[in-house]
């Protein structure tokens, strides 16, 4: 009698393991991170940068205006330098309050609330480095995704081939290939 319990015990705990044993040991989809959309994210100290691609015209566009949100996790504001990744240029600046999301793009017509790259010739479909920092945290540089109208999902972002006039511009220096335009406040 007890070798019959022992062996219905042992049987049960065999089929209990063999009908989960496969996720058992397997990796769960729904516990790796990763963006679910077109854009691309990371984070700097208290900032996290979510979604962010640069839109541009399709012919060769001249400007590419940055689409971005920006969430402070920390309790202090925070003003966000946004610049080209290879960092020679004057960098843009986003401020985010305490506790709160930053959409940056969202109105490429509009002259403030954007950040844009200009002139711009990386072509839809590649892959342009953007650096995010703010304070002495170190930054993050992300290869950020570049799309044009095609999709309507986008076609409200494409920018305006000239800058608007309200916003000042940075003057590229000889063999700068992009220069972001801050519109958030003057570099200092």
């Amino acid at each position: 009698m007890k070798a019959r319990v022992a062996a219905s015990v042992v049987l049960a705990l065999t089929v209990a393991f063999g009908t989960a044993g496969c996720g058992l040991i397997a990796p769960q989809a729904t516990t790796k991170h990763y963006d679910a959309s077109d854009g691309v994210s990371g984070s700097v100290g208290t900032i996290d940068v979510r979604n962010a691609i640069i839109v541009t015209d399709a012919s060769g566009g001249t400007v590419g205006s940055l689409v971005v949100t920006l969430v402070n996790t920390g309790s202090t504001a925070q003003r966000v330098a946004v610049t080209a990744g290879d960092k020679s240029t004057d960098p843009a600046y986003v401020t985010v309050d305490a506790g709160q999301t930053k959409k940056v793009g969202t109105e490429p017509k509009s002259t403030s609330g954007n950040v844009f790259f200009s002139p711009f010739s990386t072509l839809p479909g590649s892959l342009f480095p953007v650096y995010f920092q703010y304070g002495d945290q170190t930054g993050v540089q992300l290869q950020v995704p570049v799309l044009d109208g095609a999709l309507p999902e986008y076609g409200d972002l494409v920018p305006p081939t000239a800058l608007p006039t309200a916003t000042p511009t940075a003057v590229p220096t000889p063999g700068e290939t992009s220069t972001p335009v801050p519109t958030e406040t003057a570099a200092p």
